[in-house]
């Protein structure tokens, strides 16, 4: 039996599986996914199982085997073809939009031949007023990486570091947040952390470090870190980093700065008899990570240095005006919330940036309103509002959701009066505040849909009510069958809403 039989055997004389090539280029909608995601799935646990068993060639030969089964090549292009920039061309202004393209593409995802195309270069603003850069391949180049992101994440998971949450399947910030919250809340707990801040991480990867320690294909590896980019017209080489906007730079991104963790561990070891405990602990999401520790100098003379030594063997290097070491009764900010202890206790709460920027966004959106009616403008202000909340419903943000809500109404008051300025107060109170519930005044209004109105309530902040998260253990990997149970269980768990008050949102 041939190694594409061994990946694909599973086809029916009725209609073709994903295990073996339909017969024309209409039969997308014919392909059995859930079989597919069975043959991709099965080679994935056998790359898991030889990765823990230091079997190198065993994996490459996996690897091969699911990079150039049929099924792995229906899942990527399924994956491109369905994710949020499926309607974003490459250089070539080409998508596939249509199920024969869809098909024809599987056909001809082949590596032999495969050559990619420069990366397109766009910009997106950042918060401090900069733009960052982001490259935007071509479909196929799309569907290539994400085939080869298949055979290539099982290992990532396996050998991650274990406090590591970012930009990985099963974790979340909110996984990040909680280690910290783990670590620090604590009697005797470490009192220093030291904020960590990579310049440009992305942009700065060491090429020859990539090709040498990722375990994949290197040449197909090389193809992409060298495809270069095209902005306005001109076409530049890239000699260095991983580009944003690919599939794969994430989990690459992550490669790179895996491994932080186990050195942390070998020269900073817990030892029960040794007085005072260095207390070296270390959390990331990504490229932002904190590391815990005792006093002051053992971050500043021990830590950092060999956290610089780390990142310079990969071409990166610290912000020396972001990384501070701090106490935490100073407090430190960590993906949007502030950890700081008061008194002793310590407390997780949203940072000031944070407010800002969503303050901003809702008063950008109240400015732009134009004509819009009450409704519509409480139909767009609600998935901004309930977004945030939503993801800060895990730390003590109580009072400051109280906060929002009162500037956001009193944002909407001055709008509500601008509109009617000849009017008094208590007819534009009547107009757009009416009684929810146990509150007196609320904004709302209706909106058309389905050729009838409904009412729209403004969502508010308060009504997200905390939700402790459960951290997710360390060594958990969806990858490897043992987890599965656990894994479920945590899902089942998340599609549980947080309970809000009573019509607190109203869908249209």
């Amino acid at each position: 039996m041939t190694a594409r039989a061994t990946a694909d055997s599973s086809t029916t004389s009725h209609a073709p599986r994903a295990g073996a090539a339909p017969h024309g280029l209409d039969d997308w909608h014919r392909i059995d996914w859930r079989q597919a995601d069975r043959n991709v799935r099965r080679l994935q646990v056998r790359i898991v199982k030889a990765t823990r068993e230091g079997k190198g060639s065993r994996v490459r030969a996996l690897q091969r085997l699911l990079t150039h089964s049929w099924s792995g090549k229906a899942l990527a292009v399924k994956r491109v073809t369905e994710n949020r920039g499926k309607k974003t061309p490459g250089v070539d202004g080409v998508v596939w939009s249509k199920p024969g393209q869809k098909t024809a593409a599987i056909h001809n995802l082949r590596q032999r031949g495969y050559r990619p195309c420069p990366l397109r270069r766009v910009y997106i603003p950042k918060s401090n007023g900069t733009r960052r850069p982001l490259g935007i391949p071509t479909m196929t180049d799309r569907a290539m990486q994400a085939l080869y992101l298949l055979a290539l994440s099982p290992i990532a998971e396996t050998t991650g570091d274990g406090h590591s949450y970012g930009f990985r399947p099963e974790r979340s910030t909110a996984d990040a947040v909680q280690k910290c919250f783990g670590l620090l809340s604590r009697k005797v707990a470490p009192q220093w952390i030291l904020e960590g801040d990579i310049v440009s991480c992305f942009d700065r990867i060491s090429h020859d470090w990539l090709l040498a320690n990722v375990p994949m294909e290197p040449s197909m590896l090389r193809k992409w870190l060298k495809a270069g980019y095209m902005d306005r017209h001109a076409l530049f080489p890239t000699d260095e980093g991983t580009p944003q906007g690919g599939i794969a730079s994430p989990v690459l991104a992550n490669l790179a700065l895996d491994g932080l963790q186990r050195e942390l561990t070998v020269r900073f070891p817990k030892q029960s008899w040794k007085r005072p405990q260095p207390m070296v602990n270390f959390v990331r999401y990504c490229d932002d990570f904190v590391v815990t520790g005792a006093s002051k100098e053992v971050l500043e003379n021990d830590v950092l240095p060999l956290v610089k030594r780390f990142f310079r063997d990969r071409g990166l290097e610290l912000s020396e005006e972001k990384t501070a070491i701090t106490h935490i009764e100073s407090g430190f900010d960590f993906l949007g919330q502030t950890v700081r202890k008061y008194n002793g206790k310590l407390l997780i709460k949203p940072s000031r940036k944070s407010v800002r920027a969503l303050l901003g966004t809702v008063r950008g959106i109240i400015k732009a309103s134009g004509v819009l009616t009450a409704g519509a403008l409480a139909w767009r202000l609600n998935p901004v509002i309930r977004g945030w909340a939503y993801y800060h419903r895990h730390v003590s943000s109580a009072a400051t959701f109280a906060s929002i809500d009162n500037i956001i109404w009193k944002m909407l008051w001055s709008w509500a009066k601008r509109r009617h300025p000849a009017r008094g107060r208590p007819w534009v109170l009547k107009k757009y505040f009416r009684p929810q519930g146990t509150r007196q005044w609320v904004f709302t209004g209706t909106v058309e849909h389905r050729d009838r109105d409904r009412q729209v309530w403004l969502f508010r902040a308060s009504s997200v009510h905390y939700q402790r998260h459960p951290l997710i253990r360390a060594d958990a990997n969806p990858f490897d069958p043992r987890w599965h149970a656990y894994l479920q269980q945590r899902r089942r768990r998340s599609v549980v809403e947080p309970r809000l008050s009573k019509r607190a949102f109203a869908e249209a």
